[in-house]
């Protein structure tokens, strides 16, 4: 957290004091309606973060009838900071306009002073609204923008270890291929003459070191081929050295995926480990496409058996904010077909008629 930044229950309640400092200055205590109305548009604060709407229209009132406008121009502009609809904030700053404009029997224009309606008034009114609604807007501008930036930096450092991963397999291939034809080949080498020297010589002890050479040579060849296949085999990724994932893993998967998720398990008492790592991979790649494409969305994932199969569906509504282009190899959801094929199973992927993403695995519990 900012250390900087106030905090919400703080920020909250130094608004109300804001909201009843406005209604002590701006109204009349004498007005049982007017302090009643600029009373709740005050207390109504607390709600602005969760209601902002049902707030306004709470505090519309106080603009009516009072000079106590401060609680609903906060409220405004909280509401410009959580929606994006331009109908609704249009409607609101006209509200309060009018509001702030139109005379009222128990308001704080006389009409001697003010008459019915003045184009003074309705402006001033209304460059009060523009401005919070400029200053919400502001808001949501930046907070956009924090979100762009760490989805950006969350990318650069996603490809900052997939560069050393890369260049650590490469390094990995290369001593392989070192080991395998300077090396092996010496020590085979070694080996062979090792031998020849056993059979030629008739001296006792030139015999046993030589049998020694050949031995250990040997010895020493096979670990070296072990090794140049362990190289080999690790260098696509050194993630596949350590345990593979399973099931077990699934909720920390889900809860550590940064985007809000609901996991729901129905498993087996077995499932094969191919299988669950097929779902577990499933679900991974679905949760990354969540994040990337439809940042704001939030996503249920749920796996489920019968008898004979294990599906796995993971449903995610749709973008709450603009997807940060990112670069894509495209070859997620091919690979996961690809690796349910191998198992006897499919995967399906299809848009929903909410306009989120629904992604079905299926597979044989018979692997």
């Amino acid at each position: 957290m900012n250390p900087r930044r106030i905090p919400a229950p703080l920020l909250d309640a130094l608004l109300v004091v804001v909201g009843l400092l406005d209604l002590w200055i701006n109204v009349d205590l004498t007005d049982r309606t007017g302090v009643g109305c600029a009373l709740l548009a005050a207390c109504a604060l607390v709600l602005r973060r969760t209601l902002p709407l049902l707030v306004f229209v709470l505090s519309l009132p106080a603009v009516l009838v009072t000079a106590a406008t401060a609680a609903t121009l906060v409220t405004l502009a909280t509401l410009a900071a959580r929606t994006r609809s331009r109908v609704v904030l249009g409607g609101c700053t006209a509200a309060f306009a009018a509001c702030y404009a139109l005379p009222w029997p128990t308001g704080r224009f006389a009409e001697g002073d003010y008459g019915i309606f003045t184009a003074l008034t309705a402006g001033h009114g209304l460059a009060s609204a523009v401005a919070a609604l400029f200053l919400g807007q502001l808001v949501q501008v930046r907070r956009e923008l924090s979100a762009r930036l760490a989805e950006i930096t969350e990318a650069r450092e996603t490809e900052r270890v997939l560069t050393a991963q890369t260049a650590l397999a490469t390094e990995r291939a290369q001593l392989a291929r070192e080991m395998h034809d300077v090396v092996s080949h010496q020590v085979s080498l070694i080996a062979v003459r090792a031998g020849a020297l056993q059979v030629s010589t008739r001296d006792p002890e030139t015999k046993e070191a030589a049998s020694t050479i050949r031995r250990l040579s040997v010895q020493t060849l096979e670990e070296l081929r072990h090794m140049v296949s362990v190289l080999r085999g690790a260098g696509g990724a050194p993630t596949e050295l350590t345990p593979q994932p399973t099931l077990a893993g699934l909720e920390r998967l889900v809860t550590g995926s940064g985007i809000e998720a609901e996991l729901r398990l129905d498993l087996p008492h077995e499932v094969p480990p191919p299988v669950q790592r097929a779902v577990y991979r499933t679900v991974q790649e679905a949760l990354t496409n969540v994040r990337k494409p439809a940042p704001g969305a939030r996503a249920e994932v749920r796996v489920q058996h019968t008898a004979t199969a294990l599906t796995t569906e993971v449903t995610n509504t749709a973008a709450t904010r603009p997807a940060l282009h990112l670069p894509s190899s495209q070859h997620g959801l091919e690979g996961l077909r690809q690796r349910a094929a191998l198992l006897g199973g499919n995967l399906t992927a299809a848009h929903t008629p909410a306009g989120g993403y629904r992604l079905t695995l299926e597979l044989p519990l018979e692997t």
